[in-house]
This record gives C-alpha cells, structure tokens and sequence, in this order.
C-alpha cells in the first residue's frame, strides 16, 4: 500500500512538489517533468501506487470522480456511439449520460439490469463502444457479475468499465475479473478521511491509457493537484485497516437493522438474505462499509429519525472516518430522480455509510433515533 517513490532522498514520505514548472535540461540533467499539467512528481507517484493497487499497468487521476467517469466516457466512446450502462447507478453519472452524452452527444444508451449478464448480452454487439457497470451499486448495493460481462465484452471487442468506488480496491479487484478499466472516487475509501475530491482510472489497455493520458493532460486538463494527490497516497497507506474497521462495524449496523421492526429491507452484501451473497462471496474479498435500507414509515417519520441522530451525520459522500446517512428522496433529489430508463429509487430508502467509531455507540445511535 505504500509508495516507493523517494525523488532521490530517501523520503519515507513522498515529497509535495507544488511547482507548476521545471526547468529544461538535457543530457544527464534532463527531467521527465516540465509542466504540472502534463507531468507531476507526487502525481505520477501516486498514479503508479494506485496502478500497483487495482493490478494495473497504467494510472490515471483526476480532479474529481465525475471527471473520471465523464473523461472515460467521452473518451471512449465518439459522437453518435453506442453505451451499455447498468440501471442502478450513481445520480451524476445518470445526469452525465442522459443530458450531456445522449442530448449533447447524440450517444446512443442502453440501460440495462445488469445483474442478469443476459440483458447486457442482449443489446451489446461489435458496434458498441463501452459497456460501463457500477458493482456495488449506489445505492441500492446490487452487484453485478464482472466476470460473465468480462466474457461478454470479450465476445464483441467492447471495452469493459466498472466503477468499483463502493468496493475500494482492497475489497474488489475488477482487472482480475477481466474488466478493462476500473474507475474511483478516490475522495471515497482511497482518500477515507474526507478531505480530498479526486477520481482515478486504472487499466492494463495501452491504448485506453494512451487516450485517457491525453485527455486527462492536455484534452481537458482535469488533473489532480499535487496536494490532493498526497492526501490520497497517505490514505492508501491505511486502507487495510480501515476497510477492515469498515466492514466490521457495518455487518454489526446492518444486523442490528434487520432486526428492527421499522426497517422493511436490508440492502448488504454481506448479509445472507442479501439476493446476491454469493455473488459478493464470488467477486469480492470483503464487503465494505456500505449498506441500504428501507425505512417503514413516513417520509416525516424518516425526517425524525434524521434529526434524532447523533453519532451519525446527515451528509453527502462516504467512505470517511465518520459515520453518514444520506436520504436521497429527501437529501439529493437528484439521486432519486432516476426515469424510466433507470432503477427507481424508494422514497423511503436510506444510504448508510458506516464509519470507524464504536460500533455499540452506532447501534445505540440508531436504536435512539429510530421510532
């Protein structure tokens, strides 16, 4: 999990290089590096570190998550062309794809469930250009099978993306399964300590990097700073741990939820009663710190409940130290503004990311509050 890049003092730590230029020199003076947007020192550390940790050849990162998605989508995929997406994903990605991609770009999208790798196969062919899953899915944490969709694309020369944000790579590792790019909000469980927005995509395909490098560097410019990149590269460093921490803590949320009469619906993978357990057993090596439910009541009640929380924040993102919940009926409107085309989101749903505090103190925050 660490970073091997020492600049040639034998930092333990990467420096921060905030210089925006290098001077040019040749020979044995010459440096790789001559202008931040192309070449950073602490950025291509981190690159490099973020590669190695999703098994990559070759990574990239970006000045937010939606830069990531929007600069491999439009990327890859040219005016007029064909996407495969999964129904159930995140509401800005659905934004980018219905508003910018479809309206502006005249792309043509097909939203699938892609839980059943059938209906992916029913509407990919040689003409389409990306197939993009999110597993699992925010936030109603499907999964979908990353292996049959590997073969699918296989099949047909389509590229494969998957954004595995809710996973981390310490949970889940997509270029194993035969994706040909993973994409992260690493302001999530990379960065973990809510204090950094970036995006990453990490990939074996030269070519893919190729074009992604220049649209990242040149096309659109949308790196991430050097002092950003440091942030997420000390978070790395702890990953393990915190995941571990994560996922201990949500498996005691998640029971302590199931159990509670005003809770209809449990989403997580790591509960058996979840529809997809052995999937998540299949694919993944840990089942993260988030987690779903259906609240039963009214949409007042659930505003009681929110506002009787105390250990738990009401808040957007996750992955952090603290412990959030987001309502995206209530919160968001624009992640339960799902169409027709895409998985409806219930109004009563609530999107649980479980922190690192104790978990007694979570349960009895939620017993507390819960009506």
């Amino acid at each position: 999990m660490g970073n091997d890049s020492r600049g040639g003092t034998n930092d333990v730590v990467p420096p921060i290089h905030l210089s925006t230029t290098f001077g040019w020199a040749s020979g044995a003076e010459s440096n790789e590096h001559d202008y931040s947007r192309e070449s950073n020192p602490t950025r291509a550390a981190l690159e490099e570190q973020l590669a190695r940790l999703d098994g990559g050849d070759h990574g990239l990162v970006f000045a937010s998550g939606m830069a990531a998605i929007s600069t491999t989508m439009l990327t890859l995929v040219p005016p007029g062309g064909h996407l495969v997406s999964s129904d159930s994903i995140y509401g800005g990605t659905e934004k980018l794809l219905t508003e910018l991609a479809a309206d502006h770009f005249g792309i043509d999208v097909d939203f699938v469930d892609a839980r059943d790798p059938g209906r992916v196969s029913a509407v990919v062919d040689s003409d389409t250009d990306l197939i993009w899953v999110e597993t699992p899915t925010n936030p109603l944490m499907r999964l979908c099978d990353i292996e049959a969709i590997a073969d699918i694309a296989d099949d047909d020369g389509v590229p494969f993306a998957v954004d595995s944000t809710f996973a981390s790579p310490y949970c889940q590792a997509p270029l194993e399964l035969g994706a040909d790019i993973v994409v992260h909000s690493t302001t999530k469980y990379l960065n973990g300590h809510s204090d950094s927005t970036g995006g990453a995509v990490i990939t074996n395909d030269d070519r893919i990097a190729e074009r992604l490098g220049f649209a990242q560097q040149t096309g659109l410019g949308n790196v991430l700073a050097p002092f950003d990149c440091y942030l997420v590269s000390r978070g790395v460093k702890t990953l393990p741990a915190r995941m571990e921490h994560h996922e201990e803590n949500a498996m005691a949320v998640a029971q302590f939820l199931e159990s509670h009469d005003r809770v209809s619906s449990v989403y997580y993978p790591g509960l058996a009663s979840h529809p997809q357990h052995g999937l998540a057993n299949q694919q993944m090596s840990g089942y993260s710190g988030m987690l779903s439910f259906e609240f039963d009541g009214t949409p007042l009640e659930l505003e009681a409940f929110l506002e009787g929380l105390d250990v738990f924040t009401p808040g957007a993102s996750l992955g952090g130290a603290e412990s959030l919940v987001e309502l995206p009926s209530l919160m968001i409107p624009d992640e339960a503004s799902h169409g027709e085309a895409t998985a409806a989101i219930p109004e009563t749903l609530v999107r649980v990311s479980v922190g690192l505090e104790d978990a007694d103190d979570l349960r009895e925050d939620l017993r507390t509050a819960l009506p």
